[in-house]
């Protein structure tokens, strides 16, 4: 085929005209992914402490704790990055050690990109303490700069859990393992740059995961 032919016929020119801007019109009218933002009230009631029900513009709240590496942190030293938190406990032999092992698949799949964190609250606070806490990330293959595990006052995870992440049941629900005032969930929450909530996923599925790395990457690409 001669090619310069091609290129000089004027219906090349008019096809290659009508391409670019059916290409054009495609990324214009296809509208740009994003995720929601996520108010109490649209969230399962059981999850939200009546406190909390009516805040219509939700950011997580300020904290104090101890990570397993024996440093007390708060929400200062998290600000401005995208956040990963879950509820669970060491001694845990359900839900809690799938959850802890697929997530670790995010800092794999985040590897070399800096302004997220995982955050994993221990539900009995008691008796996990940080060395405990080290020792099951280190079992657990979790043990990570930007993956803390937490402990600290028992009100203190109890206010997180029901009115900043909204991630567990209150005691009308039942117990777990001996907890009487709130039975953690599957559930991590993705929390974007500025505090708010923008997914809710089951840890206990590699699949939910897979959507949560995604939508991570979404949050640290648009800065959104």
């Amino acid at each position: 085929m001669d090619w310069n032919k091609v290129i000089r016929s004027p219906w090349a020119w008019l096809l290659l005209v009508f391409s670019v801007g059916v290409g054009i019109g495609v990324r214009e009218l296809t509208p740009e992914r994003s995720l929601p933002i996520i108010q109490p009230h649209e969230l399962n009631p059981a999850l939200v402490d009546p406190s909390a029900w009516s805040n219509e513009d939700h950011r997580i709240m300020d904290f104090t704790l101890v990570n397993h590496h024996e440093d007390t942190v708060s929400l200062q030293d998290v600000q401005g990055e995208v956040l990963i938190a879950d509820f669970f406990f060491s001694r845990c032999a359900t839900i809690c050690p799938i959850m802890t092992k697929n997530l670790t698949a995010v800092p794999k799949a985040l590897s070399g990109t800096k302004g997220w964190r995982i955050l994993s609250h221990s539900v009995t606070p008691a008796a996990d303490t940080p060395e405990v806490l080290s020792g099951y990330a280190n079992k657990m293959g979790a043990d990570h700069p930007r993956w803390w595990f937490l402990t600290g006052p028992k009100k203190d995870i109890y206010r997180l859990a029901r009115r900043s992440y909204f991630a567990c049941y209150d005691e009308a629900q039942g117990g777990d393992g001996g907890m009487q005032d709130f039975v953690h969930t599957e559930n991590i929450v993705l929390v974007d740059a500025n505090g708010r909530l923008r997914g809710f996923y089951d840890g206990t599925s590699e699949e939910a995961i897979n959507q949560l790395i995604e939508d991570a990457r979404l949050l640290l690409e648009k800065k959104d």
